[in-house]
This record gives C-alpha cells, structure tokens and sequence, in this order.
C-alpha cells in the first residue's frame, strides 16, 4: 500500500482543529527542565496514530507521547511515522503562538515525506523527497541574502541543562554577524522559517528527532543545508544537535566552531 503527501497533509489539518478547539489544558511534567506534556499532546497523537495507521498499515510509529518515544532498529526498515503532536508546548500551555504538528515519514530510516502544520495562521509547510518544498501549496525557496542581511533564530535546548552555557556563549557571538535574533519555541516552525526565507539561519544544541524529522527534509528541499552543529548528516535514530542555514548562508559561522 502506498500513501501521498496529500493524504498526510489533509489528516495533519484535522489533527489541527483539535489543536484549535481545545480548552485551557490539563498540564503533566516529564523528566527535564520545564518539559510538560498536556491531555491534548496525547489526544493528537493518538489520532495522528490511528488515521495514518489506517493509510499505510504496514509504517511503524515513533512520537514523543504516549510511550511512543523509543527507536528501535526495525524503524530503520520499511516505513515510520515520526511524529510530534505539539511541537511547542510551553507555547500551547501559555497561548504563546506558535504551536505546530509536525508528522515525518521515514523510508528505510531516511527522510521521504515531511508535513508541519501552524494552525493557528493556517500556514502548512510540505515536501517528498528530490521533489521540493511547499507552503499551502505554493513552492517555497530558502533566502540567497547573505547572513549580515537576515534574522537568525536558534533554540535554548531548555530540557538538557547542560547546553546552556554554549547556547548562549554561541548565540552572543552569532548576534553581530546577523540583523537580529528570534526564538520561537518550537524547532519545527525555525527550521520552516529558515525554509521559507524568514531567516537565515537556525541552530539547536540538542533535540529529538520527532522535533526534526518532517521539518529539515523541508528546509533541505527549500535549499537549506541541514547538519548537526558540527556539519555532520543529521542522525535518523534518535537525538542530534542541529544547524540550518538558508542558500545565502555559504559557510559555517566562526561561532560554532
């Protein structure tokens, strides 16, 4: 059985209304620093679950909820839906936008589909794999401005303490170089911003691979190079840092070195 982007694409907006209809949520903290989890994390992705369970029957499932959270090697083989129903929870918890749903598809452990859905501005980002990337439907290119004339954005890693001295000590030094800084809270939407030519350039010390796997086979199908903070090919199995840089942006900044 084979599935399309377009059949992802309309489950992750309904998915959305239940982003869009939901209360003031029931909060519940996981292991780290400010890492919560809400019942509406759980509902999304137990129905993100069940409607693409129902469109590729065969495809595993790795999200961030619901115990869902481990790789296992068999997830490397065949297909698997990585998913995070909330990207952005703190933002959701506190109504500070934007929160966004974020469903990756991998094919052999590599990135094939990827779909990351802003509800709140209706603004969903997708790409296949080799065939581009899209934003409600329209082709979307990464900026050829040079860093000196874009923003950049990065992501303080708020549950891993231990990369907090570095994040800063990078971002400090990466302020001059760029228009100005932006966080979001969501790894997701950066990495899209970068894709659609908002920014220049995004950088995370540590994230999780259902925070990327739909959003940086997006930013690399805009023109982006997407690696670890180092330059090395982003790993598909679990945790990586992560550093996307637009068309314009030619070569790693001094600061990450």
């Amino acid at each position: 059985m084979t599935i399309t982007i377009d059949s992802i694409i309309a489950i992750t907006k309904e998915a959305g209304e239940l982003l869009l209809s939901a209360k003031r949520p029931k909060i519940m903290e996981k292991s780290g620093h400010a890492n919560f989890v809400t019942e509406t994390d759980e509902k999304v992705q137990r129905f993100l679950m069940e409607r693409l369970g129902k469109a590729l029957p065969e495809a595993k499932f790795l999200g961030e909820e619901d115990g869902q959270d481990v790789f296992s090697s068999k997830m490397a083989n065949g297909y698997c839906f990585v998913i995070d129903p909330i990207d952005g929870t703190s933002n959701f918890i506190y109504e500070y936008r934007p929160s966004v749903i974020s469903v990756g598809l991998l094919k052999e452990g590599k990135p094939y589909m990827g779909v990351v859905y802003n509800p709140y501005d209706d603004m969903l980002f997708s790409a296949v794999e080799g065939q581009g990337a899209y934003m409600n439907g329209e082709r979307i290119m990464s900026s050829e401005a040079p860093l000196s004339n874009q923003l950049a954005c990065f992501g303080t890693a708020p549950y891993y303490t231990e990369y907090r001295d570095r994040s800063f000590d990078i971002a400090k030094k990466l302020l001059p170089l760029c228009v100005d800084l932006r966080r979001s809270g969501t790894a997701a939407w950066d990495l899209c911003c970068v894709a659609i030519g908002r920014c220049g350039l995004y950088f995370e010390m540590k994230l999780q691979i259902w925070d990327y796997a739909a959003a940086a086979l997006i930013a690399t199908e805009a023109g982006c190079k997407v690696t670890d903070i180092d330059g090395n090919p982003l790993s598909y199995t679990g945790a990586s840092s992560a550093l996307c840089m637009s068309r314009g942006v030619k070569e790693i900044p001094e600061c990450f070195k």
